[in-house]
């Protein structure tokens, strides 16, 4: 997962507890009506991203992946001499 695709989850997730707590659901079926509001938010902004990049945002990249990719990046100490 990159960044960016972080970034619109909690866009989503801050999106979904603010429309909750100006709109108060009072049951399940409505708290579903938030969060499909929530993530609709992140989803516009997702594809206007794309649209401007021209670039998909959504990636195959997992965390296990991306941590494997980052130690394989990461520069190993050099031994001082003394």
């Amino acid at each position: 997962m990159t960044n960016t695709e972080l970034i619109l989850n909690m866009l989503a997730e801050a999106s979904t507890k603010d429309i909750s707590a100006a709109t108060n659901p009072k049951d399940f079926d409505e708290s579903k009506k938030v969060a499909k509001q929530g993530g609709n938010v992140a989803k516009v902004a997702r594809k206007e991203l794309e649209a401007k990049t021209g670039k998909n945002v959504v990636s195959s990249l997992n965390a296990k992946t991306a941590l494997q990719l980052n130690e394989g990046n990461k520069k190993k100490p050099r031994n001082k001499k003394k």
